[in-house]
């Protein structure tokens, strides 16, 4: 028999969230379900489905208790759970937002998100008019195909390790004053032992993705290559490909990724109409001059596991408050964060 799968639903889903939840649930053997915070279980090493309904607002107030009651267990009280989203909202809007907002909050008390962990059925359905091409079914029925798709896989996925495993780091921060790269610095040291390429972007290196056609991009994807040629297709592709977890080094600029930074990760799109990411790993390392480090990490979140299908694993990013140059090095306990930090790359990639 199949394990069990523990659904924390909402109260009043809408028929055709009902009919998304059954679909996922029908990958699996006995169903726990939940629909408020007082009916809370011990949830570590479980296999999650969160089943949302958001109001026209885009809120919802019940899942939003139940996330604070987790919170009210502590940083531990996910720890070992993996988990997938439902989500539908009447409105075109508000869906990818709160499943950003959801996936950060549960992955910093120790859940793991599978590539690509989520289906949103957003207004009238017209997010799934691309998937529509291939799977030639009303949209209603589009939808319901992809969640027993999702559940399918989520049924089957465990992380693999890897005995040698490598690592990207991309960066494009300068050398002398640069807090994120003090901070990777101090992480590195603890990291001795990994193969580890770092690729520095430099400004003017990488120019940004216009939005070829799409028979454009997926010839060049095809050939593992770029419409743009360069630093990408010559360095990049290559290290990716043969990695199996990125790190992303990101200062925080107004609020959002640099712009070198959101150029790579645009133009991987190219390489993804080839290669799927599920099996690689994204980490995250954010400093801000004061606050937002949360901005970028649900960016990452949004781009690289729920667009781009990287694995994201508990603790994927970790986040510091640093302006002047040098600050980050008198930051309470950032030493110790930094070792714990990697501890937790070596305990999810390496075998």
């Amino acid at each position: 028999m199949s394990e069990s799968l523990y659904v924390i639903a909402t109260n009043k889903p809408s028929p055709l969230l009902e009919k998304m939840t059954m679909a996922v649930m029908d990958s699996f053997g006995d169903i726990i379900e939940i629909n408020n915070s007082k009916e809370l279980p011990v949830l570590e090493n479980r296999k999650i489905l969160f089943s949302v309904q958001l109001n026209q607002g885009g809120f919802c107030p019940e899942m939003d208790e139940i996330l604070s009651s987790l919170w009210a267990r502590g940083p531990k009280s996910l720890s070992g759970t993996t988990a997938i989203i439902l989500i539908h909202c009447d409105s075109e809007l508000f869906t990818k937002t709160y499943c950003q907002n959801l996936i950060l909050h549960a992955n910093m008390l120790g859940c793991s998100f599978m590539g690509r962990p989520f289906v949103e059925a957003a207004g009238n359905l017209y997010n799934f008019t691309v998937a529509q091409k291939t799977i030639k079914k009303p949209l209603e029925d589009v939808c319901i195909t992809l969640c027993w798709d999702l559940g399918s896989r989520f049924r089957d996925f465990y992380p693999q390790l890897i005995e040698n495993p490598k690592i990207c780091v991309l960066h494009s921060s300068n050398f002398d004053t640069s807090n994120t790269l003090m901070l990777w610095n101090l992480i590195h040291e603890h990291l001795k032992t990994f193969d580890i390429e770092v690729h520095h972007i430099e400004n003017g290196t990488v120019k940004d993705c216009i939005g070829c056609p799409y028979k454009t991009c997926k010839h060049y994807g095809q050939h593992q290559s770029c419409f743009y040629g360069g630093v990408m297709v010559e360095e990049i592709y290559p290290s990716i490909l043969a990695s199996d977890a990125l790190i992303f080094l990101c200062p925080n600029y107004n609020d959002g990724l640099s712009a070198n930074i959101s150029a790579v990760i645009n133009r991987l799109t190219a390489l993804f109409r080839k290669t799927k990411f599920y099996n690689k790993t994204v980490f995250g390392i954010i400093v801000s001059g004061n606050s937002g480090s949360d901005a970028l990490a649900k960016q990452l979140i949004s781009a690289l596991n729920m667009n781009k299908t990287f694995r994201l694993p508990p603790y994927f990013s970790l986040c510091a408050n640093a302006n002047d140059p040098g600050a980050i090095l008198k930051v309470s306990h950032i030493e110790e964060k930094a070792k714990a930090f990697a501890e937790n790359i070596k305990k999810e990639i390496k075998s």
